[in-house]
């Protein structure tokens, strides 16, 4: 019993020093001359890396103002209702145009289907 203790604790270890491994350091690859060399910083601009950047406010947000004017209203008031569904079909407008679905993914249902889910 106490060797396959010892077979499962080494077996253990070993695997242990396979998966801890360091942060992503920077260090040389074997290169064997063939091709481009790896070790070298391409400064092609496409092949470097590009960086996200958050877009800048629009200046002409059309909620900003909306929301300035919900922050008056008396909150659940029908004129509070009405001008937070406003906000929220901008909203929705807006990731509308954002928003891409696949036409081969959404495939409508056809005339004379059944659209109930039965099996028949």
């Amino acid at each position: 019993m106490m060797r396959h203790g010892f077979i499962l604790l080494a077996f253990c270890t070993a695997l242990l020093g396979c998966a801890v491994a360091p942060a992503q350091e920077r260090r040389p690859i074997a290169w064997d001359g063939l091709g481009q060399d790896p070790n070298k910083v391409s400064n092609r601009p496409h092949v470097a890396k590009r960086r996200a950047t958050s877009p800048a406010p629009a200046a002409g947000d059309p909620n900003r103002e909306r929301e300035r004017v919900l922050g008056t209203l008396r909150p659940y008031s029908e004129a509070w209702w009405a001008v937070h569904d406003e906000i929220e079909a901008e909203n929705d407008k807006r990731l509308g145009t954002k928003l891409v679905i696949c036409p081969r993914c959404v495939q409508a249902p056809q005339q004379g289907e059944d659209v109930t889910g039965s099996i028949r």
